[in-house]
C-alpha cells in the first residue's frame, strides 16, 4: 500500500505502480494539488500562535523629519518649526505637516506616536529593522522562521522585500545600501531573507506611461529566478518525479492524467505565486487610483524614486491578501541635509517625496477598508531616524536619534489617537519614551499570539524569549 508521507519526507523514488495510484486519486475527487496542500498543511499544523495577521513595514530610508511628517510644532521657534507650513487633521487640534492632505483627512484612521526615538544616527544601520533583538535579525526573517518562509495556504512567501525594482522602476541606491539593512538574517539561516522580486521591462519597449501596468514578462521571469528554489523543495522535487514518469510512459490517457496533474500542481505552485507579483492583474482604476508615476524626481537628485511608491503599496496590498505575512516597503531617499545637491533641503525633498507618500499611503488605507482588510494587515511608517530641530546647511536638518516618525495604521489596533508628545522644540521625548523593543514587541504580538506560542516546545529558547519578552506600546491596545 503507498504510503504517500514516506515517499514525500524520504525523497525516494516513486514507483510506476506508486504513481499510478497517486493519479488515481483523482477519480476520488483529489489531485496532487490536494496532496501538495496537505504536505504543507502537516507542516503548518500545531502552530496555533500564529495570527491572521499581516504586516506592512514602509521604511523611509535616510531619516525623515518628524516636523516636516506628523509632529510639525506651528508653536515652535521659526528656526524649529516645519518649513512647510501645517495642516489640520481629522483630529481635533491635531495638525500633520502641509504636505500631507489626503493622511490628515484619514487621521482616525492613524496612531502617531510622538514619544518615539530609534536612538540611532547612521544609515548603515539596521537597528529598525531589527528593532535591537539579539538575533540580528530583520522581523521578517523571524516571522518567517516561526511561520515558515511560505504560505502553506498560497505558497506564497512569508517574508518580501518591495524596492523600486519590483514595479519596473531603476534601483538607484548605490550599492543597495539601504535594501541590504532589510535583509540580514544574522544567526538565522539565509533562507530567511526576503524574496526580493526585480520586474525588468520587456527588451525594446516603450516607456511607461502614466497609471499603464508594468510590464510582466521580465517580472515572470526574473521572479522564476529570484524565489530560491530550495523553499519549495519538497514539492518541486515530487514535480520532478512527474517529470520523469512522464518521459517513462507511453499509454494515451496515462499522458493526459499526467499533463492533467502537473497542470495543475504548476497553477498551484507557481502561477499563484507569480499572480499575487503581477500588477497587471488588477483593474486599470485600482492602479490609477494608487500611481503615483506622474511625481517627479528632486532636481538634482538621482537617489529619491517617488514615482514608484504608489505601485510598491499596491503590491504589498496584494501579497498580503494572498497570504505574505511580512512585507517591507523600501521608499528613498528621505536624506534631507541641504549641503548639496546630491543632499537636498527639506523644502525640495519634502514638496517631491511627501505628495508622493500621502498618496500611496491614503490610497493604501482606502483601499485595505473596501476589501475588508483593515483589520488584517497592520501598516508601520518609520524611518531610522529623525532630524535636528534647528537646520543645517541651505535649509536642511542634520541626523538626529532622539525623536524619530513612527505611525501605525490598522492591524486591529486602537486608531484616532496621537500616543505620547515631544517636548517643545521636537528634540526629544515628553512623555515615556518608546523605543525600538517597544516597536518589535508590538509588532511580534500583532502577528503571534505570545501565551500560545510559550507552549512550544521545538523552538529555540533564545528565539522564544525574544519574541515572548517585550512590552508592546500600551496605547495601542
Amino acid at each position: 500500500m503507498l504510503s504517500i508521507g514516506e515517499n514525500l519526507s524520504g525523497r525516494g523514488p516513486i514507483s510506476r505502480r506508486e504513481f499510478l495510484r497517486i493519479g488515481s486519486l483523482g477519480l476520488g475527487c483529489f489531485s496532487l494539488p490536494w496532496l501538495l496542500a496537505q504536505r504543507a498543511a502537516a507542516a503548518h499544523a500545531g502552530k496555533n500562535y500564529l495570527r491572521e495577521k499581516s504586516v506592512v513595514l514602509l521604511f523611509l530610508h535616510g531619516g525623515p523629519s518628524q516636523f516636516e511628517t506628523w509632529d510639525p510644532k506651528p508653536d515652535a521657534p521659526a528656526e524649529i518649526r516645519t518649513q512647510l507650513g501645517v495642516i489640520p487633521t481629522k483630529l481635533p487640534s491635531v495638525f500633520f505637516g502641509s504636505t500631507f492632505p489626503k493622511m490628515a483627512a484619514l487621521a482616525d484612521r492613524l496612531a502617531v506616536v510622538r514619544s518615539f526615538a530609534t536612538g540611532n544616527v547612521s544609515h548603515a544601520n539596521a537597528a529598525v529593522a531589527v528593532a535591537d533583538n539579539p538575533l540580528g535579525a530583520v522581523q521578517g526573517a523571524i516571522y518567517a522562521r516561526l511561520a515558515g518562509v511560505t504560505s502553506p495556504k498560497s505558497g506564497i512567501p512569508n517574508h518580501v522585500l518591495i524596492t523600486p525594482a519590483a514595479v519596473g522602476y531603476q534601483e538607484r541606491e548605490p550599492n543597495e545600501r539601504g535594501p541590504i539593512h532589510l535583509m540580514q538574517t544574522g544567526e538565522l539561516s539565509s533562507e530567511f531573507q526576503p524574496v526580493k522580486p526585480i520586474m525588468t521591462a520587456e527588451t525594446k519597449s516603450p516607456p511607461r506611461k502614466p497609471n499603464q501596468e508594468p510590464h510582466t514578462a521580465g517580472l515572470l521571469s526574473d521572479l522564476r529566478l529570484n524565489i530560491p528554489w530550495e523553499r519549495f523543495e519538497d514539492r518541486r522535487w515530487l514535480l520532478k518525479q512527474l517529470d520523469t514518469m512522464r518521459r517513462d510512459l507511453d499509454h494515451r490517457g496515462t499522458l493526459e492524467a499526467l499533463d492533467r496533474f502537473q497542470q495543475q500542481a504548476v497553477e498551484m505552485l507557481l502561477n499563484k505565486v507569480v499572480d499575487a507579483f503581477d500588477l497587471s492583474k488588477e483593474p486599470r482604476e485600482v492602479i490609477a487610483r494608487y500611481s503615483t508615476d506622474h511625481m517627479n524626481n528632486l532636481r538634482g537628485q538621482h537617489l529619491s524614486v517617488p514615482q514608484a511608491l504608489g505601485k510598491q503599496m499596491l503590491l504589498a496590498r496584494r501579497l498580503c491578501e494572498a497570504g505574505c505575512g511580512f512585507v517591507s516597503v523600501y521608499s528613498s531617499y528621505w536624506d534631507f541635509h541641504g549641503t548639496q545637491d546630491v543632499l537636498p533641503s527639506i523644502k525640495d525633498g519634502f514638496e517631491v517625496n511627501g505628495p508622493a507618500l500621502d498618496h500611496a499611503v491614503s490610497a493604501f488605507l482606502e483601499d485595505v477598508r473596501s476589501r475588508g482588510l483593515e483589520e488584517r494587515i497592520l501598516l508601520v511608517i518609520t524611518g531610522e531616524m529623525g532630524r535636528t530641530p534647528k537646520g543645517q546647511g541651505k535649509g536642511g536638518r542634520d541626523h538626529w536619534g532622539n525623536l524619530t516618525p513612527l505611525v501605525f495604521a490598522g492591524g486591529g489596533l486602537k486608531m484616532g489617537q496621537v500616543i505620547g508628545r515631544s517636548d517643545r522644540i521636537g528634540s526629544e521625548p515628553a512623555t515615556e519614551r518608546y523605543g525600538l523593543s517597544h516597536l518589535f514587541a508590538t509588532i511580534m504580538h500583532t502577528l503571534f499570539d505570545r501565551t500560545a506560542i510559550r507552549t512550544q516546545p521545538n523552538l529555540p529558547p533564545k528565539l522564544l524569549e525574544i519574541v515572548t519578552s517585550g512590552e508592546p506600546i500600551a496605547e495601542l491596545y
